[in-house]
């Protein structure tokens, strides 16, 4: 080794004690990474364990490349989760260097941070890949970031590729950045969790042709460690139901290490779980990407405390949530691929000796796997018609875009998002605006990667049903050449857990997920952009319109009711008359809402069907089975008028009202006997999805003379 390169080891050695510890020392890898970085400047893509210790490797090369004669511009980093931000920030603190961050959450103070940035104060700057597009931020501030950019750093770096688990478009525009860094910046990649197809396509993105033609193309050095986790311990138990696995868990917590994470597929199944752990004497809490960003910090801040046993948690804290300590990690279901799974589980066992790994598979992960897959890249018809309703010279909002097409609004971003990074749309102030650029549909590659997702898919079911290590498994999964027999997991050395579940456990749950009740929130608002497609109405929704506050038996994506409901009004469900056992919960439903905390304002006078040509047979039984228990006049339908697939399911609420304005109809007859109620209407219906379906009827009906509208459904969408 060169003197050069001798004393720029000993000063990143003392710089990782400043950061790790006394007793810190640089693992090989993490030496060659610095060195190419700091001496060579190349550009590195690591794919190590969660654990490894890639952030030293970029807080340590920060350091380095900041204190030279002539100091480096800072270190930028791109990173996907604000949890994982103020990580960084805390763990920069800790080795003298001086971190900020421009997001969402702090527009108030970005003057005062590209101020530093400029006087050369700021050593990291930590930002999201969102950023890169934001108008504001990509015209005003980037520009000038890139030319002085000292490190580039690409965290989670998987999500450059769309074969990753957690692909990320606005992680593309990474390549525009590359493009504008000066030649020979050194640029880092990381990640715990990428396949050899996704390392290959990160270290070919990684390698864009520079701008200048006679700029050699960079090569990428390639860091490939074992993907082995002494620390884990994998396990799975097969339990026949989510009652069963919700009382295993309340019987067995206790034996569980320390404190840890609990993941469930959906955030109904999150809120249920934290309920029921709640009830049976367990201090838990939720984080779902639906609940507030002060509550999700101060879930990870207990969890970090150790002051509560577990965060019952989505994949919303799948990256960054970084916890040494963390002794098990629990999963109510399977993620859709190994890929997935092990991200998450490497959470667990940083700092301690062993963690818990333990898989709880269910007979719903494969609906649930099917839906999110629903939510994928359009088919072209689709785009096309985003592509040509957008205009080139004014942009259009994505509210307003919505009632031109027919997309779902997170379905329609993720769109655009792709469709900006192929240079299709740019997005600029106030909007979306066409470039007029030729564009391809690369439906090959859609394909391939729709194959893809199948086969992880298949492989987690396998994943589960194994006989071999659990743990070689899923490290083969990863292409890790290195992987051997664990010796740990339950196929290795034995289930450390039994299956049994307490007979108080299991009723306690049985009876918890059993409870038939939800509320279905009314509508108070138009959707934005109606006139545009030819509809009057906007803003709020007269009260004169709306329908009061309603019911139903449960969500489709409950642990509870989902799967009994998928199994009635869930895709491919044949119709038929309404079950005993279900007709027996909607009666329940009706009970709780006269006499329980929130009853209805007064006792129904009447029962009226929404009018269906899917499920006539089910909803009409439903409405005459209530209309018989309660002794109230079944008074008829709100028909569908309009043409045949008028009440089909729309992408977006826009496109759901335009279909349903004018097609929903109270029949004179019907009318008539509204007139002469001194009550509210209970509004029937067998599945309220967007809910304008129940919205629309209501205000039929309120305009055909109905003193008030109680809408009572067989299950929520989500």
């Amino acid at each position: 080794m060169s003197q050069e390169r001798t004393a720029v080891r000993q000063r990143a050695e003392a710089v990782l004690r400043r950061l790790a510890g006394d007793h810190a020392r640089l693992r090989e890898d993490q030496w060659r990474a610095i060195e190419a970085l700091v001496v060579d400047r190349r550009r590195v893509l690591c794919v190590q364990r969660t654990g490894w210790g890639k952030s030293a490797v970029y807080f340590v090369a920060t350091a380095l490349l900041r204190e030279r004669e002539q100091p480096a511009g800072p270190t930028v980093i791109v990173s996907p989760l604000l949890a994982l931000m103020r990580n960084q920030v805390d763990a920069a603190a800790r080795a003298g260097i001086r971190a900020r961050t421009i997001n969402s959450a702090n527009l108030d103070e970005w003057a005062e941070i590209t101020t530093e940035i400029h006087a050369g104060t700021v050593d990291v700057l930590l930002i999201s890949p969102e950023r890169l597009n934001n108008p504001e931020f990509r015209d005003g501030v980037l520009p000038q970031l890139a030319a002085t950019t000292g490190l580039l750093v690409v965290d989670e770096a998987h999500c450059v590729s769309d074969w990753g688990h957690d692909f990320r478009p606005d992680y593309r525009r990474l390549r525009t950045f590359l493009g504008r860094l000066p030649e020979h910046t050194p640029v880092l990649a990381t990640t715990a969790t990428a396949n050899a197809r996704v390392t290959r396509d990160v270290a070919e993105q990684l390698g864009t042709e520079p701008t200048d033609p006679a700029v050699a193309r960079p090569d990428v050095l390639v860091l490939r460690g074992s993907l082995d986790r002494e620390s884990l311990r994998l396990g799975v138990l097969e339990l026949p139901d989510p009652a069963h696995r919700l009382g295993w868990l309340a019987d067995h917590l206790d034996r569980l290490p320390g404190s840890g994470i609990i993941y469930t597929l959906t955030v109904a199944a999150a809120t249920e779980t934290t309920e029921f752990l709640r009830s049976r004497g367990w201090s838990v809490a939720a984080y779902t990407g639906q609940a507030e960003d002060a509550d999700r910090r101060a879930a990870e801040q207990d969890l970090l405390d150790n002051k509560i046993k577990a965060l019952v948690a989505t994949s919303a804290l799948g990256m960054g949530f970084d916890k040494p300590d963390l002794g098990f990690v629990v999963h109510l279901g399977a993620p859709p691929s190994p890929i997935a799974y092990y991200q998450q589980v490497g959470r667990a066992g940083r700092a301690v000796e062993h963690a818990e790994v333990l898989l709880l598979p269910g007979a719903e992960d494969a609906a649930i796997w099917r839906y999110f897959a629903s939510l994928a890249f359009p088919p072209e018809e689709q785009v096309r018609a985003v592509l040509a309703a957008l205009p080139t010279d004014r942009p259009l909002s994505t509210q307003a875009l919505e009632p031109l097409v027919d997309l779902r609004r997170a379905r329609l971003e993720l769109m655009l998002k792709v469709l900006d990074v192929d240079g299709a749309v740019r997005r600029v102030r106030g909007g979306w605006l066409a470039t007029g650029e030729p564009w391809v549909y690369d439906g090959a590659r859609l394909r391939r990667v729709a194959a893809a997702r199948a086969a992880e898919q298949q492989a987690m079911l396998g994943y589960a049903a194994t006989t071999g290590c659990r743990l070689r498994y899923l490290r083969e999964c990863l292409d890790d050449d290195q992987a051997t027999d664990c010796g740990r997991c339950d196929s290795c050395a034995g289930a450390l857990f039994s299956a049994q579940v307490s007979p108080a456990a299991l009723t306690a749950a049985q009876s918890f997920l059993g409870r038939p009740g939800v509320q279905i929130a009314p509508k108070k608002l138009w959707p934005t952009g109606l006139a545009a497609v030819g509809v009057p109405l906007k803003g709020r929704i007269a009260p004169a319109e709306q329908a009061l506050p309603g019911r139903a038996v449960g969500r489709l994506s409950d642990l509870g009711w989902g799967g009994r409901l998928r199994n009635l009004v869930g895709p491919g469900a044949v119709d038929g008359p309404l079950p005993d056992d279900v007709a027996a919960a909607v009666i329940e439903v009706l009970k709780a809402w006269a006499h329980g905390d929130d009853p209805w304002p007064a006792r129904p006078a009447g029962v009226v069907a929404v009018d269906s040509r899917t499920r006539p047979v089910l909803i009409g039984s439903l409405a005459e089975r209530i209309a018989t228990v309660g002794r109230l006049p079944l008074l008829g339908r709100v028909t569908v008028t309009g043409p045949a697939g008028a009440d089909a399911p729309r992408g977006n609420s826009a496109q759901r009202v335009r279909a349903l304005h004018g097609n929903l109809t109270v029949p004179e007859p019907v009318a008539d006997a509204l007139a002469d109620l001194d009550g509210p209407v209970l509004l029937i219906d067998d599945l309220v999805d967007s809910g304008w379906t129940m919205t629309l009827a209501a205000r039929a009906l309120r305009h055909a003379a109905a003193p008030a509208v109680l809408p009572l459904a067989l299950a929520l969408a989500a």
